[in-house]
Protein backbone atom coordinates (compact mmCIF):
# COMPACT_ATOMS: atom_id res chain seq x y z
CA UNK A 1 0.00 0.00 0.00
CA UNK A 2 2.84 2.44 0.79
CA UNK A 3 5.58 1.16 -1.53
CA UNK A 4 6.11 4.51 -3.29
CA UNK A 5 7.31 6.02 0.00
CA UNK A 6 10.50 3.95 -0.34
CA UNK A 7 11.56 6.50 -2.99
CA UNK A 8 13.30 9.49 -1.37
CA UNK A 9 12.11 12.17 -3.79
CA UNK A 10 8.53 11.01 -3.48
CA UNK A 11 8.80 10.90 0.34
CA UNK A 12 9.85 14.57 0.36
CA UNK A 13 7.02 15.48 -1.97
CA UNK A 14 4.42 13.51 -0.01
CA UNK A 15 5.51 14.97 3.35
CA UNK A 16 5.23 18.50 2.03
CA UNK A 17 1.84 17.73 0.48
CA UNK A 18 0.39 16.51 3.78
CA UNK A 19 1.12 19.89 5.41
CA UNK A 20 0.17 21.98 2.38
CA UNK A 21 -3.06 20.04 1.69
CA UNK A 22 -4.18 20.57 5.28
CA UNK A 23 -3.65 24.31 4.89
CA UNK A 24 -5.41 24.32 1.52
CA UNK A 25 -8.50 22.64 2.92
CA UNK A 26 -8.51 25.01 5.87
CA UNK A 27 -8.58 27.88 3.38
CA UNK A 28 -11.36 26.30 1.31
CA UNK A 29 -13.58 26.08 4.35
CA UNK A 30 -12.66 29.60 5.43
CA UNK A 31 -13.28 30.98 1.94
CA UNK A 32 -16.71 29.35 1.63
CA UNK A 33 -17.72 30.54 5.09
CA UNK A 34 -16.36 34.05 4.48
CA UNK A 35 -18.39 34.35 1.26
CA UNK A 36 -21.55 33.13 3.00
CA UNK A 37 -21.10 35.63 5.83
CA UNK A 38 -20.28 38.56 3.53
CA UNK A 39 -23.16 37.77 1.14
CA UNK A 40 -25.87 36.92 3.66
CA UNK A 41 -25.86 33.18 2.91
CA UNK A 42 -26.15 33.48 -0.88
CA UNK A 43 -25.75 30.23 -2.83
CA UNK A 44 -25.26 32.30 -5.98
CA UNK A 45 -22.29 34.17 -4.46
CA UNK A 46 -20.77 30.87 -3.39
CA UNK A 47 -21.26 29.47 -6.89
CA UNK A 48 -19.73 32.57 -8.51
CA UNK A 49 -16.64 32.23 -6.30
CA UNK A 50 -16.18 28.62 -7.39
CA UNK A 51 -16.79 29.58 -11.01
CA UNK A 52 -14.18 32.33 -10.99
CA UNK A 53 -11.60 30.05 -9.40
CA UNK A 54 -12.00 27.37 -12.09
CA UNK A 55 -12.84 29.56 -15.11
CA UNK A 56 -9.14 30.06 -16.07
CA UNK A 57 -8.73 26.29 -16.35
CA UNK A 58 -11.68 26.17 -18.73
CA UNK A 59 -10.29 28.98 -20.91
CA UNK A 60 -6.54 28.32 -20.73
CA UNK A 61 -6.19 24.69 -19.64
CA UNK A 62 -5.06 23.33 -23.03
CA UNK A 63 -2.41 26.01 -23.34
CA UNK A 64 -1.19 25.18 -19.83
CA UNK A 65 -0.68 21.52 -20.76
CA UNK A 66 1.41 22.51 -23.77
CA UNK A 67 3.67 24.67 -21.57
CA UNK A 68 4.04 21.85 -19.05
CA UNK A 69 5.15 19.39 -21.79
CA UNK A 70 7.90 21.86 -22.75
CA UNK A 71 9.07 22.71 -19.20
CA UNK A 72 10.96 21.17 -16.29
CA UNK A 73 8.21 20.07 -13.88
CA UNK A 74 10.12 20.58 -10.62
CA UNK A 75 11.14 24.19 -11.28
CA UNK A 76 7.68 25.03 -12.57
CA UNK A 77 6.09 23.65 -9.39
CA UNK A 78 8.40 25.70 -7.18
CA UNK A 79 7.18 28.86 -8.96
CA UNK A 80 3.47 28.00 -8.88
CA UNK A 81 3.44 26.87 -5.24
CA UNK A 82 5.23 30.05 -4.14
CA UNK A 83 2.68 32.17 -6.04
CA UNK A 84 -0.22 30.37 -4.32
CA UNK A 85 1.33 31.09 -0.94
CA UNK A 86 1.51 34.80 -1.77
CA UNK A 87 -2.18 34.88 -2.73
CA UNK A 88 -3.20 33.17 0.51
CA UNK A 89 -1.16 35.71 2.47
CA UNK A 90 -2.85 38.65 0.73
CA UNK A 91 -6.38 37.42 1.35
CA UNK A 92 -5.48 36.56 4.94
CA UNK A 93 -4.28 40.09 5.61
CA UNK A 94 -7.51 41.59 4.24
CA UNK A 95 -9.76 39.22 6.17
CA UNK A 96 -7.83 39.62 9.44
CA UNK A 97 -8.02 43.40 9.13
CA UNK A 98 -11.81 43.19 8.62
CA UNK A 99 -11.49 44.85 5.21
CA UNK A 100 -12.46 41.87 3.05
CA UNK A 101 -15.45 42.19 0.73
CA UNK A 102 -17.04 39.68 -1.61
CA UNK A 103 -15.35 41.20 -4.65
CA UNK A 104 -11.95 40.78 -2.97
CA UNK A 105 -12.60 37.06 -2.69
CA UNK A 106 -13.61 37.01 -6.35
CA UNK A 107 -10.31 38.63 -7.38
CA UNK A 108 -8.20 36.20 -5.37
CA UNK A 109 -10.22 33.28 -6.76
CA UNK A 110 -9.35 34.35 -10.32
CA UNK A 111 -5.66 34.70 -9.39
CA UNK A 112 -5.59 31.24 -7.88
CA UNK A 113 -7.30 29.85 -10.96
CA UNK A 114 -4.68 31.37 -13.27
CA UNK A 115 -1.86 29.70 -11.34
CA UNK A 116 -3.75 26.39 -11.33
CA UNK A 117 -3.65 26.35 -15.14
CA UNK A 118 0.05 25.43 -14.88
CA UNK A 119 0.21 23.90 -11.40
CA UNK A 120 -2.35 21.12 -11.90
CA UNK A 121 -0.94 19.44 -15.03
CA UNK A 122 2.60 19.94 -13.69
CA UNK A 123 1.76 18.17 -10.41
CA UNK A 124 -0.09 15.36 -12.18
CA UNK A 125 2.74 14.61 -14.61
CA UNK A 126 5.54 15.12 -12.06
CA UNK A 127 4.42 12.02 -10.13
CA UNK A 128 5.62 9.61 -12.82
CA UNK A 129 8.99 11.40 -12.89
CA UNK A 130 9.41 10.73 -9.16
CA UNK A 131 8.36 7.06 -9.06
CA UNK A 132 8.41 5.67 -12.61
CA UNK A 133 5.66 3.79 -14.44
CA UNK A 134 5.51 0.69 -12.22
CA UNK A 135 4.60 2.56 -9.04
CA UNK A 136 2.52 5.31 -10.67
CA UNK A 137 -0.93 3.95 -9.70
CA UNK A 138 0.24 3.52 -6.11
CA UNK A 139 1.74 7.03 -5.96
CA UNK A 140 -1.40 8.61 -7.43
CA UNK A 141 -3.51 6.86 -4.81
CA UNK A 142 -1.14 7.95 -2.02
CA UNK A 143 -1.30 11.53 -3.34
CA UNK A 144 -5.07 11.28 -3.08
CA UNK A 145 -4.73 9.86 0.45
CA UNK A 146 -2.51 12.81 1.40
CA UNK A 147 -5.01 15.20 -0.11
CA UNK A 148 -7.86 13.56 1.77
CA UNK A 149 -5.91 13.45 5.04
CA UNK A 150 -5.68 17.22 4.74
CA UNK A 151 -9.37 17.23 3.93
CA UNK A 152 -10.07 15.37 7.19
CA UNK A 153 -7.91 17.54 9.44
CA UNK A 154 -8.25 20.88 7.63
CA UNK A 155 -12.04 21.39 7.76
CA UNK A 156 -12.30 20.33 11.39
CA UNK A 157 -9.49 22.66 12.48
CA UNK A 158 -10.79 25.45 10.25
CA UNK A 159 -14.29 25.19 11.69
CA UNK A 160 -12.95 25.56 15.23
CA UNK A 161 -10.64 28.43 14.29
CA UNK A 162 -13.35 30.31 12.38
CA UNK A 163 -15.68 30.00 15.34
CA UNK A 164 -12.93 31.23 17.71
CA UNK A 165 -11.00 33.91 15.79
CA UNK A 166 -12.64 34.32 12.35
CA UNK A 167 -11.56 33.43 8.82
CA UNK A 168 -8.51 35.70 8.48
CA UNK A 169 -5.99 33.68 10.52
CA UNK A 170 -6.95 30.53 8.61
CA UNK A 171 -5.76 32.10 5.34
CA UNK A 172 -2.49 33.12 7.02
CA UNK A 173 -1.90 29.56 8.26
CA UNK A 174 -2.42 28.26 4.73
CA UNK A 175 0.12 30.76 3.40
CA UNK A 176 2.70 29.41 5.88
CA UNK A 177 1.91 25.79 4.93
CA UNK A 178 3.33 26.27 1.42
CA UNK A 179 6.81 26.39 2.96
CA UNK A 180 6.60 22.61 3.53
CA UNK A 181 6.02 21.65 -0.10
CA UNK A 182 8.57 24.21 -1.35
CA UNK A 183 11.19 22.76 1.01
CA UNK A 184 10.44 19.23 -0.23
CA UNK A 185 10.79 20.27 -3.88
CA UNK A 186 14.05 22.12 -3.15
CA UNK A 187 15.65 19.14 -1.34
CA UNK A 188 14.94 16.61 -4.11
CA UNK A 189 17.78 14.94 -6.01
CA UNK A 190 17.28 15.75 -9.71
CA UNK A 191 19.57 12.88 -10.73
CA UNK A 192 17.07 10.37 -9.27
CA UNK A 193 14.09 11.67 -11.25
CA UNK A 194 12.75 9.72 -14.23
CA UNK A 195 12.68 12.88 -16.29
CA UNK A 196 10.62 12.85 -19.47
CA UNK A 197 12.37 14.53 -22.40
CA UNK A 198 10.62 17.91 -22.86
CA UNK A 199 8.66 18.27 -26.06
CA UNK A 200 10.51 20.62 -28.45
CA UNK A 201 8.75 23.89 -29.10
CA UNK A 202 6.77 23.70 -32.34
CA UNK A 203 3.62 25.03 -33.94
CA UNK A 204 0.36 23.14 -33.55
CA UNK A 205 1.30 21.22 -30.38
CA UNK A 206 -2.01 21.96 -28.67
CA UNK A 207 -3.90 20.76 -31.76
CA UNK A 208 -1.71 17.66 -31.80
CA UNK A 209 -2.87 16.82 -28.28
CA UNK A 210 -6.50 17.38 -29.25
CA UNK A 211 -6.18 15.08 -32.27
CA UNK A 212 -4.57 12.39 -30.12
CA UNK A 213 -7.41 12.39 -27.59
CA UNK A 214 -10.06 12.61 -30.33
CA UNK A 215 -8.64 9.42 -31.81
CA UNK A 216 -9.12 7.54 -28.52
CA UNK A 217 -12.82 6.69 -28.16
CA UNK A 218 -12.33 5.38 -24.62
CA UNK A 219 -10.77 8.66 -23.47
CA UNK A 220 -13.48 10.71 -25.17
CA UNK A 221 -16.27 8.77 -23.44
CA UNK A 222 -14.57 9.05 -20.04
CA UNK A 223 -14.08 12.79 -20.52
CA UNK A 224 -17.76 13.19 -21.43
CA UNK A 225 -18.80 11.29 -18.30
CA UNK A 226 -16.45 13.39 -16.16
CA UNK A 227 -17.86 16.59 -17.65
CA UNK A 228 -21.43 15.76 -16.59
CA UNK A 229 -20.32 14.45 -13.21
CA UNK A 230 -18.33 17.59 -12.46
CA UNK A 231 -20.97 19.96 -13.82
CA UNK A 232 -23.89 18.59 -11.83
CA UNK A 233 -22.58 16.13 -9.28
CA UNK A 234 -19.28 17.30 -7.86
CA UNK A 235 -19.99 20.71 -6.38
CA UNK A 236 -20.25 18.82 -3.11
CA UNK A 237 -18.28 21.30 -1.03
CA UNK A 238 -20.75 24.07 -1.86
CA UNK A 239 -23.65 21.69 -1.29
CA UNK A 240 -22.37 20.73 2.15
CA UNK A 241 -22.12 24.41 3.09
CA UNK A 242 -25.65 25.11 1.86
CA UNK A 243 -27.16 22.01 3.49
CA UNK A 244 -25.43 22.73 6.80
CA UNK A 245 -26.19 26.46 6.86
CA UNK A 246 -29.59 26.67 5.14
CA UNK A 247 -31.30 23.30 5.75
CA UNK A 248 -30.00 22.18 9.15
CA UNK A 249 -29.19 25.74 10.41
CA UNK A 250 -25.95 24.52 12.01
CA UNK A 251 -22.81 26.61 12.53
CA UNK A 252 -19.26 26.70 11.21
CA UNK A 253 -18.09 23.84 13.44
CA UNK A 254 -20.84 21.56 12.08
CA UNK A 255 -19.87 22.54 8.54
CA UNK A 256 -16.29 21.53 9.29
CA UNK A 257 -17.39 18.15 10.70
CA UNK A 258 -19.53 17.38 7.63
CA UNK A 259 -16.73 18.29 5.25
CA UNK A 260 -14.35 16.14 7.30
CA UNK A 261 -16.77 13.18 7.09
CA UNK A 262 -16.66 13.34 3.30
CA UNK A 263 -12.87 13.47 3.53
CA UNK A 264 -12.68 10.45 5.85
CA UNK A 265 -14.55 8.42 3.25
CA UNK A 266 -12.32 9.78 0.50
CA UNK A 267 -9.20 8.91 2.51
CA UNK A 268 -10.46 5.33 2.86
CA UNK A 269 -11.16 5.25 -0.88
CA UNK A 270 -7.64 6.47 -1.64
CA UNK A 271 -6.00 3.83 0.56
CA UNK A 272 -8.10 1.11 -1.03
CA UNK A 273 -7.04 2.38 -4.46
CA UNK A 274 -3.36 2.25 -3.40
CA UNK A 275 -3.68 -1.53 -3.03
CA UNK A 276 -4.66 -2.01 -6.68
CA UNK A 277 -1.79 -2.83 -9.02
CA UNK A 278 -3.33 -1.38 -12.17
CA UNK A 279 -6.32 0.81 -13.06
CA UNK A 280 -9.43 -0.81 -14.55
CA UNK A 281 -12.26 0.83 -16.48
CA UNK A 282 -14.72 -1.27 -14.49
CA UNK A 283 -13.50 0.33 -11.26
CA UNK A 284 -13.85 3.82 -12.75
CA UNK A 285 -17.49 3.18 -13.67
CA UNK A 286 -18.39 1.53 -10.35
CA UNK A 287 -16.95 4.49 -8.45
CA UNK A 288 -18.81 7.07 -10.54
CA UNK A 289 -22.13 5.22 -10.32
CA UNK A 290 -21.85 4.75 -6.54
CA UNK A 291 -20.98 8.43 -6.10
CA UNK A 292 -24.20 9.50 -7.82
CA UNK A 293 -26.29 7.04 -5.81
CA UNK A 294 -24.88 8.24 -2.48
CA UNK A 295 -25.52 11.87 -3.47
CA UNK A 296 -29.19 11.05 -3.81
CA UNK A 297 -29.11 9.32 -0.42
CA UNK A 298 -27.49 12.36 1.21
CA UNK A 299 -30.09 14.68 -0.32
CA UNK A 300 -32.88 12.58 1.19
CA UNK A 301 -31.29 12.40 4.66
CA UNK A 302 -33.85 13.56 7.28
CA UNK A 303 -31.37 15.17 9.68
CA UNK A 304 -27.85 16.51 10.08
CA UNK A 305 -26.45 13.28 11.56
CA UNK A 306 -27.77 11.01 8.80
CA UNK A 307 -26.63 13.54 6.19
CA UNK A 308 -23.10 13.53 7.61
CA UNK A 309 -23.00 9.71 7.73
CA UNK A 310 -24.06 9.52 4.08
CA UNK A 311 -20.99 11.56 3.16
CA UNK A 312 -18.65 8.71 4.20
CA UNK A 313 -19.54 6.26 1.37
CA UNK A 314 -19.83 9.22 -0.98
CA UNK A 315 -16.17 10.04 -0.32
CA UNK A 316 -15.10 6.41 -0.88
CA UNK A 317 -16.93 6.27 -4.21
CA UNK A 318 -15.61 9.60 -5.48
CA UNK A 319 -11.97 8.79 -4.69
CA UNK A 320 -12.29 5.35 -6.25
CA UNK A 321 -13.49 7.03 -9.43
CA UNK A 322 -10.95 9.86 -9.54
CA UNK A 323 -7.78 7.99 -8.50
CA UNK A 324 -8.42 5.08 -10.87
CA UNK A 325 -9.29 7.32 -13.81
CA UNK A 326 -6.24 9.53 -13.24
CA UNK A 327 -3.91 6.51 -13.34
CA UNK A 328 -5.68 5.11 -16.40
CA UNK A 329 -5.18 8.35 -18.34
CA UNK A 330 -1.49 8.71 -17.43
CA UNK A 331 -0.51 5.11 -18.14
CA UNK A 332 -2.34 4.77 -21.45
CA UNK A 333 -0.94 7.79 -23.33
CA UNK A 334 2.27 8.79 -25.12
CA UNK A 335 4.70 10.21 -22.47
CA UNK A 336 5.54 13.29 -24.59
CA UNK A 337 1.83 14.06 -24.82
CA UNK A 338 1.10 13.35 -21.15
CA UNK A 339 1.03 17.03 -20.12
CA UNK A 340 -1.42 17.95 -22.86
CA UNK A 341 -3.63 14.91 -22.22
CA UNK A 342 -3.68 15.55 -18.48
CA UNK A 343 -4.42 19.23 -19.07
CA UNK A 344 -7.49 18.16 -21.06
CA UNK A 345 -8.46 15.81 -18.26
CA UNK A 346 -7.98 18.53 -15.64
CA UNK A 347 -9.74 21.04 -17.89
CA UNK A 348 -12.81 18.84 -17.82
CA UNK A 349 -12.36 17.73 -14.21
CA UNK A 350 -11.91 21.26 -12.87
CA UNK A 351 -13.11 23.45 -15.74
CA UNK A 352 -16.71 22.25 -15.70
CA UNK A 353 -17.11 23.74 -12.22
CA UNK A 354 -17.47 27.32 -13.60
CA UNK A 355 -20.50 26.14 -15.55
CA UNK A 356 -22.01 23.87 -12.93
CA UNK A 357 -21.45 25.88 -9.75
CA UNK A 358 -23.72 28.85 -10.63
CA UNK A 359 -26.38 26.48 -11.97
CA UNK A 360 -26.30 24.48 -8.75
CA UNK A 361 -26.38 27.73 -6.77
CA UNK A 362 -29.47 28.96 -8.63
CA UNK A 363 -31.19 25.59 -8.16
CA UNK A 364 -30.36 25.65 -4.45
CA UNK A 365 -31.66 29.21 -4.00
CA UNK A 366 -34.82 28.49 -6.06
CA UNK A 367 -35.81 24.95 -5.04
CA UNK A 368 -33.62 24.32 -2.01
CA UNK A 369 -30.26 22.55 -1.48
CA UNK A 370 -31.91 19.12 -1.27
CA UNK A 371 -33.21 19.35 -4.84
CA UNK A 372 -29.92 20.55 -6.31
CA UNK A 373 -27.97 17.80 -4.52
CA UNK A 374 -30.41 15.06 -5.58
CA UNK A 375 -30.45 16.28 -9.19
CA UNK A 376 -26.66 16.08 -9.35
CA UNK A 377 -26.78 12.49 -8.15
CA UNK A 378 -29.45 11.45 -10.66
CA UNK A 379 -27.53 12.99 -13.58
CA UNK A 380 -24.35 11.21 -12.48
CA UNK A 381 -26.06 7.82 -12.27
CA UNK A 382 -27.75 8.14 -15.68
CA UNK A 383 -24.66 9.40 -17.54
CA UNK A 384 -22.42 6.74 -15.98
CA UNK A 385 -24.81 4.00 -17.05
CA UNK A 386 -24.90 5.34 -20.62
CA UNK A 387 -21.11 5.66 -20.87
CA UNK A 388 -20.66 2.19 -19.40
CA UNK A 389 -22.97 0.73 -22.06
CA UNK A 390 -21.11 2.56 -24.85
CA UNK A 391 -17.71 1.43 -23.57
CA UNK A 392 -18.93 -2.16 -23.34
CA UNK A 393 -20.15 -1.97 -26.92
CA UNK A 394 -16.89 -0.37 -28.06
CA UNK A 395 -14.79 -3.04 -26.34
CA UNK A 396 -17.20 -5.82 -27.41
CA UNK A 397 -17.68 -6.80 -23.78
CA UNK A 398 -20.61 -8.32 -21.90
CA UNK A 399 -21.47 -6.77 -18.53
CA UNK A 400 -23.60 -8.48 -15.87
CA UNK A 401 -24.29 -8.06 -12.15
CA UNK A 402 -22.98 -10.70 -9.73
CA UNK A 403 -23.58 -11.58 -6.07
CA UNK A 404 -19.86 -11.49 -5.22
CA UNK A 405 -17.36 -8.66 -5.16
CA UNK A 406 -16.80 -6.53 -7.20
CA UNK A 407 -20.51 -7.20 -8.07
CA UNK A 408 -19.97 -6.50 -11.79
CA UNK A 409 -18.57 -9.07 -14.22
CA UNK A 410 -17.04 -7.94 -17.52
CA UNK A 411 -16.21 -10.52 -20.19
CA UNK A 412 -14.89 -9.94 -23.70
CA UNK A 413 -17.17 -11.11 -26.50
CA UNK A 414 -15.50 -14.10 -28.23
CA UNK A 415 -16.86 -12.89 -31.57
CA UNK A 416 -14.98 -9.62 -31.23
CA UNK A 417 -11.81 -11.13 -29.75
Amino acid sequence: MFRSLAIRNYRLFAAGQVVSNTGTWMQRIAQDWLVLQLSGGSGIALGVTTALQFLPMLLLGLWGGTIVDRAGKRRLLIATQAAMGVLALGLGVLATAGAAQVWHVYVFAVGLGLITVLDNPARQTFVVEMVGHRDLPNAIALNSASFQLGRVVGPAVAGLLIAAVGSGPVFLINAASFAAVLTGLWLMRPSELHTTEPAPRAKGQTREGLRYVAGRRDLVLLLAMTAFLQMFGSNVQNQIALMTNNVFTAGAAAFGVSAAALAVGALAGALLSARRERPRLRTVLIGAFAFGATEVAAALAPGYTSFTLALLPMGIAFLTFTATQNAFFQLSVDPQLRGRVMSMYMLVFLGMAPIGAPIVGVLADTFGPRVSLALGGVVTVVVTAVVGALLARRLKARVRLTRDRPFISVARDPVGA
